[in-house]
């Protein structure tokens, strides 16, 4: 059986403001009143408008992801590449790997990532890159893993989209949250279910999938051209 590879970084986020104080003398009551007032409203905007997203860490992040997705309820999402566009429709029962995959793609993280391994008949895989603006990315987000989600049902029949993820038992196959396989096979990869989470499927643009799959690649899997994600943009 073929093993789904995956890459984790992590990072911290700080921010904060100063207030300041002016006077004015000779004024009157109403206008010291509303004088007063103003620079606070300022500082509490400029508050509101520094704040940072969460870095997420492995104690955090199934509060974090529950409610991400409860404020963020998508499922459509649009692959953009140079071959196409690929349109998913992620699964409601997996939440926190439908809700982990909708952050990423909003805080535009596989925007200049790659479909790094592929192999005909089997899977294209994607959210991963050897540049170093992408592991940067990775940092600032945080270095957490997800749990697994294998017992809702779903087969990774051809066009699924999965995330290796495990049982508890085989800590090492939890779920690497910045990467992603589409099953390209005909017939399914019926062998990885309860392996790794499917958490959606295509529902349009298999034959981008088909045209991805066929490239040629190294003895590593690695595409000899860069197969470029240009964007995920979240859809519905």
């Amino acid at each position: 059986m073929k093993k789904i590879c995956f890459v984790l970084i992590a990072t911290c986020v700080l921010f904060g403001c100063e207030d300041t104080k002016s006077s004015t003398p000779d004024l009157k009551e109403s206008q010291k009143t509303e004088t007063s007032k103003a620079p606070k409203e300022v500082v509490k905007k400029a508050k509101k408008k520094e704040k940072k997203e969460v870095t997420i860490t492995s104690k955090n992040v199934l509060d974090y992801m529950i409610a991400y997705g409860e404020k963020n309820k998508e499922r459509k999402v649009r692959i953009v590449t140079d071959f196409g566009n690929i349109d998913l429709e992620l699964y409601n029962e997996t939440p926190y790997h439908r809700a982990n995959f909708i952050m990423l793609a909003k805080r535009k993280y596989f925007d200049g990532t790659q479909f790094h391994r592929v192999v005909k008949d089997f899977v294209i895989q994607g959210g991963n890159s050897d540049g170093w603006n992408i592991a940067k990315r990775r940092r600032k987000i945080g270095k957490y893993l997800l749990p697994p989600d294998t017992r809702k049902g779903f087969k990774h029949d051809r066009g699924v989209i999965s995330m290796p993820s495990g049982d508890i038992d085989r800590a090492y196959k939890y779920a690497s949250p910045y990467e992603f396989f589409i099953v390209q096979k005909k017939g399914g990869t019926h062998h990885l279910n309860g392996e790794y989470t499917a958490f959606g499927k295509v529902i349009s643009g298999m034959d981008v999938v088909d045209e991805i799959a066929n490239q040629p690649t190294d003895k590593g899997e690695w595409p000899q051209q860069n197969i470029m994600i240009r964007s995920v943009e979240v859809l519905d």
